[in-house]
């Protein structure tokens, strides 16, 4: 009886079929994102510094400033952009060969693992290797079509998410993070690791934004600094990345939220519609897009 032999996965064949396969997979996500301009991943390095809500406000703002803008939310275990976005409710469409449509809000096209769950309240365990798998689905089989700008929210910390958008994203298109802190040295602290993730990645920083930066009051307009201040300045000095700008704290940010009407939608008059507008400008001119 002659003996057969049995391939273990590592030999040559394999490995050239598997990399034919990558290759391909690539070159498909590629394609797909070939009408994207500029990508720009929303960071921070620990949860309560309001990255979501920076992210769902700079899309909207992007809109607002006349751009085609998506946001792509990749907090698979707390997609929060649904709600922010009052899309609950919202069905998915998808062609027989996989395409799939993201849903538009306030001009915004929209996609989020919550929007593909049946029950979005219930909770989403899963590993890494299906967190990747899914992300890649996102990039390559939503038809984003042509944008200025596509945001990702990514959610806090350096794992499985964002490393998985930042390896993904080809390094042919203009790409980089905005890191979002906010004023206490505690959260800089953690939020420095979100930089020196970007640098050990040699992915480009377009800037920080300081979130819940002071107080503006409604009636009188002084500013007040409720947490300590300064954070975002020792980062930006540390790591040679600029501040984009400030976002002050306002109770209506929240409300708006909440309700599912992205703040930044209807208030470019008041100080933290104001900021948003400054970010996206500054964006919009930042070196790291200047020659693309």
């Amino acid at each position: 009886m002659s003996e057969e032999h049995q391939c273990n996965g590592d030999c040559g064949h394999c490995s050239h079929a598997a990399e034919e396969r990558q290759q391909i997979t690539d070159c498909k996500l590629k394609q797909n994102l070939a009408g994207v301009k500029r990508a720009v991943v929303v960071l921070s390095g620990k949860g309560g510094v309001g990255k979501s809500t920076v992210a769902a406000n700079l899309a909207v703002a992007f809109a607002r400033a006349g751009k085609k803008a998506g946001l792509l939310d990749v907090d698979v275990h707390g997609p929060s952009v649904v709600e922010m976005f009052g899309l609950r409710d919202a069905a998915l469409e998808a062609t027989e060969d996989g395409t799939i449509f993201p849903v538009e809000s306030h001009g915004v096209k929209v996609m989020s693992v919550g929007l593909a769950v049946p029950d979005p309240d219930a909770a989403i365990i899963w590993r890494g290797p299906m967190k990747i798998g899914v992300i890649r689905q996102f990039l390559e089989q939503v038809d984003w079509g042509g944008l200025d700008y596509l945001v990702i929210d990514a959610p806090p910390g350096t794992g499985d998410e964002p490393l998985t958008v930042c390896q993904l994203l080809p390094e042919t298109m203009a790409r980089g993070a905005v890191v979002v802190t906010t004023p206490q040295k505690v959260a800089a602290a953690d939020v420095s690791r979100s930089l020196s993730f970007c640098d050990q990645l040699a992915f480009p920083v377009i800037g920080l934004v300081e979130n819940m930066s002071g107080f503006v009051c409604p009636r009188c307009g002084e500013r007040v600094d409720v947490f300590s201040s300064g954070a975002a300045d020792a980062l930006a000095a540390k790591y040679d990345a600029p501040v984009l700008g400030r976002i002050p704290l306002d109770p209506r940010v929240c409300a708006s939220g909440d309700a599912g009407e992205p703040f930044a939608a209807a208030t470019a008059d008041t100080s933290v519609g104001g900021a948003f507008a400054e970010i996206v400008a500054a964006i919009d001119c930042s070196d790291i897009f200047a020659s693309k």
